[in-house]
């Protein structure tokens, strides 16, 4: 039925005939509990994942797809009746996949079955591709930013440790502190504020560092030192001052300042004069010979403040790791593009610079990709910065406009 629905076939179809699915039941064996109710297929719930991202499905609909299309259940040897399963397992099958390096050790399963069908072999040409990726967080005033590291604190405290809370808090903490805090760009006696909140943190690290020393080694609390820090500084009388970026004091760089409690990693990064996030930067590596299709070998998730060239080295690691050494690599993320090219070992092949002219081939990494963090093809390079300037030739630098004459 599936065939006969489905003459030239689907992606969900391709995966069983030609690959006979990307993973097996006993290579999630460590995933779960021998005892406990039974559980459904992992190789399953990872095969929906993947179309899932393919396809852009949410988990309702993944579900949805899974109990009425009739590809699905053909890759997944389902009957036609089957029921499939609540969206819910895939969130809790996200939980598991995100432990001890489990999506990465998914990786080269896939990867390893793709080279066995051909899809995919050692010595071909590699691309590199990045792209911003948000973090799960609210933009943050740096007044709500200490705020909110005082509250955090404040609730791990309570939920673990509540009785280290019983000199200190009082109603007004419970007013400041109580529920998320919304106060905009231009707040309510803002210096007040800034005075209190950071009066607020000192006190509660005093009176852990005197009372419950153990404490302080608790991640929130340790957030709330490193955000203390970041915003305020002691000043000779050893009063608390908030810095600024136009005195003597100064605020850390991006890559050394939080951005929200919730994420201590997450950073604030901008490329060009758009393109501005709080998050991290995924570097994808796929190949892009032409003679196949391009598979994505790699994927490495770097602060969004790191150099896109900072990533080759491992990313060459991995590679030979899994048995796909590449021929060559190029960054389309970098800037320039050219100097981007890895020759750090001995099996990279150097391009020319007749080739580093060309315009590399089409990457579905790249299509997929923002154009805002993307660097152009390398073809461009050869443009005139003039406005409205025509190409120039090879080996002939661009044209300036004629100047003016002064005026009379």
């Amino acid at each position: 039925m599936a065939r006969a629905s489905n003459p030239g076939g689907t992606t969900a179809m391709w995966v069983r005939d030609r690959l006979d699915g990307l993973w097996r039941d006993e290579d999630f064996a460590d995933w779960y509990p021998r005892d406990g109710r039974p559980e459904l297929s992992s190789a399953q719930l990872a095969t929906v994942s993947v179309l899932q991202f393919l396809l852009g499905l949410s988990d309702r609909d993944a579900t949805e797809a899974v109990r009425c299309r009739i590809d699905f259940k053909y890759l997944l040897r389902l009957d036609l009746d089957d029921p499939g399963f609540h969206h819910s397992v895939l969130t809790d099958f996200r939980d598991r996949l995100l432990q001890d390096g489990r999506a990465d050790r998914l990786l080269d399963l896939a990867l390893a079955r793709l080279k066995e069908a051909g899809l995919v072999r050692e010595r071909t040409t590699r691309r590199t591709d990045s792209t911003h990726v948000l973090a799960t967080v609210r933009d943050l005033t740096r007044l709500e930013l200490v705020t909110e590291a005082v509250r955090a604190a404040l609730e791990e405290l309570a939920r673990t440790a509540g009785h280290a809370l019983d000199d200190l808090v009082g109603e007004d903490w419970g007013r400041r502190y109580g529920r998320p805090v919304r106060l905009g760009k231009t707040p309510t006696r803002p210096r007040t504020r800034i005075n209190n909140t950071g009066q607020d943190a000192r006190h509660l690290r005093e009176h852990l560092s005197r009372n419950h020393p153990s404490l302080l080694g608790m991640p929130q609390v340790q957030v709330l030192r490193q955000i203390l820090v970041q915003n305020y500084y002691w000043d000779r009388a050893g009063r608390l001052r908030w810095r600024d970026d136009d005195d003597h004091s100064g605020l850390p760089s991006s890559a050394h300042r939080i951005v929200s409690p919730y994420d201590p990693t997450a950073r604030y990064a901008r490329r060009g004069q758009v393109t501005r996030w709080t998050g991290f930067l995924a570097h994808m590596t796929e190949t892009c010979s032409g003679e196949s299709p391009n598979v994505i070998t790699d994927v490495a998730t770097m602060p969004a403040t790191s150099a896109d060239t900072e990533v080759l080295t491992g990313i060459h690691t991995r590679l030979e790791r899994r048995e796909l050494r590449p021929t060559s690599t190029w960054s389309t993320a970098a800037t320039p593009p050219c100097p981007t090219w890895n020759r750090r070992r001995a099996n990279t092949v150097s391009p020319s610079s007749d080739r580093c002219r060309a315009t590399p081939p089409t990457s579905t990494a790249a299509a997929r990709a923002s154009p805002a963090t993307t660097s152009g093809s390398t073809s461009t390079g050869r443009r005139s910065p003039a406005r409205g300037g025509r190409p120039a030739p090879a080996g002939t630098a661009p044209t300036r406009p004629a100047l003016r004459p002064p005026p009379r």
